[in-house]
């Protein structure tokens, strides 16, 4: 992907922003919130995995899925 940037300096040459075309930045904005998605999906499917792994070692009753659908 190739953006068509404009830098903006101050008096001293040091960049202090950068510009693109508003459509460029709807692009960018939309792949940041399927980077976001994907990375908050791979940490519940994590955590999920984690209590997973609790469970099988824990003794004792285990709620089934449709003893905890049934609590809802």
């Amino acid at each position: 992907m190739k953006i068509a940037l404009q830098y903006v300096n101050d008096i001293n040459g040091k960049t202090q922003a950068v510009q693109l075309p508003l459509t460029e930045w709807e692009k960018v904005l939309n792949k940041l919130k399927k980077y976001e998605q994907a990375l908050k999906l791979r940490s519940d499917l994590k955590e999920a995995f984690e209590q997973v792994a609790v469970l099988k070692q824990t003794k004792g009753h285990k709620q089934t899925l449709n003893e905890f659908l049934n609590e809802l």
